[in-house]
């Protein structure tokens, strides 16, 4: 439900796969998301905003308290191989979850799971205002 009200992944047409307390993000290849036209390798920013937003999904799925999106308090993106023009995935467990913050880490990985092409770490405030 959050990713369908978000408008940034309506643009970059991301979809979830849910089953109990596990979420799948899937952002399609589309030709708008190649950063780099000579190597067709896709653009930074839309992977880290993928995973930004599969990581505030997790913690969505994960909390019944909330009633705004997790607000970010900082990201770390670790860019491990070159995206390719192909769809990719991404899920995100929680490591740390606080009254007012929460850590995830999130992977994005295209044909293999083993051989993730960008890794996230974040904290996002959860509670408190």
């Amino acid at each position: 439900a959050f990713i369908a009200r978000t408008p940034l992944a309506q643009e970059l047409g991301i979809r979830c796969e849910v089953m109990g307390d596990e979420m799948t993000a899937i952002m399609p290849f589309h030709e708008k998301l190649i950063g780099n036209v000579t190597i067709r390798a896709l653009h930074g920013g839309a992977i880290a905003a993928f995973l930004e937003l599969t990581a505030q999904a997790q913690v969505f799925l994960v909390t019944e308290h909330l009633t705004h999106p997790p607000r970010p308090i900082n990201l770390t993106v670790d860019y491990l191989r070159q995206g390719h023009a192909k769809e990719t995935y991404a899920r995100a467990s929680i490591t740390k979850m606080g009254r007012r913050m929460c850590s995830v880490q999130a992977v994005a990985w295209q044909e293999e799971r083993a051989k993730p092409v960008t890794s996230l770490m974040a904290h996002f405030m959860v509670g408190g205002d």
